[in-house]
């Protein structure tokens, strides 16, 4: 069981990765809905886990990542993006993303990630 910390900027993704998440035995520590809300609810949540979505607004996914890994350099966070973001995908990666999963969800491919890097 991890303690996992969501972060996309639509509420449906949320909803589906937490009833994904949450029927596996694992614990929601926090969501948000952009990147500046990443940062704030890593320091105060320290998920074991952090899945956020590429491209959100205010601040992106991938820039949320660097800032939050500038402090925690142990973070773990798979990142979502949507098909045909290859290039921000291997951007997020050479930044320190553990690992990556598609829009749109299916239930094995979100725990197989979580599993490879938990």
């Amino acid at each position: 069981m991890a303690r996992i910390l969501i972060v996309d900027d639509a509420k449906f993704m949320r909803t589906m990765l937490r009833s994904i998440l949450e029927k596996a035995n694992h614990e929601i520590v926090g969501e948000g809905e952009n990147g500046k809300d990443a940062v704030k609810l890593y320091a105060e949540t320290n998920p074991d886990l952090t899945i956020m979505d590429i491209t959100m607004p205010e601040m992106s996914g991938v820039e949320a990542m660097k800032e939050i890994r500038r402090e925690f350099s142990d973070a773990k966070i798979i990142m979502c993006s949507a098909m045909g973001q290859q290039k921000l995908v291997v951007e997020a990666i050479e930044a320190g993303a553990k690992d990556f999963i598609v829009k749109p969800f299916n239930e094995s491919g979100v725990l197989e990630a979580i599993k490879r890097i938990h």
